[in-house]
């Protein structure tokens, strides 16, 4: 990866997170889906059920913020690296010494 453009490495790394979070998600969501099946009155099963539903809406939610977050910073680099490619610095003249 050492060759490899940065714009790709943080597409990559977000990848990988948002894998992550949407697996912590769906592990949240299925511990509430198995305490409103375990609950013993309707209410309650309801409740669960909400919340497990929230949980999702909330990872995917995250999730997208998070891929939204690293493409502009992917997008970012890449273009700062093309600008820096087609305009080479202007390079200081040097001081005259005046004595």
């Amino acid at each position: 990866m050492a060759e490899a453009d940065l714009d790709a490495v943080i597409r990559q790394l977000a990848k990988q997170q948002n894998k992550g979070l949407m697996a912590a998600a769906k592990r949240r969501r299925d511990r509430y889906v198995s305490l409103a099946t375990k609950a013993k009155d309707g209410e309650t099963k309801e409740r669960y059920r909400q919340i497990a539903k929230h949980t999702m809406l909330q990872g995917a939610a995250a999730a997208r913020r998070l891929r939204i977050s690293a493409d502009n910073a992917a997008d970012s680099y890449a273009r700062s690296m093309r600008q820096a490619a087609e305009n080479p610095s202007a390079k200081k003249p040097p001081k005259n010494k005046e004595a």
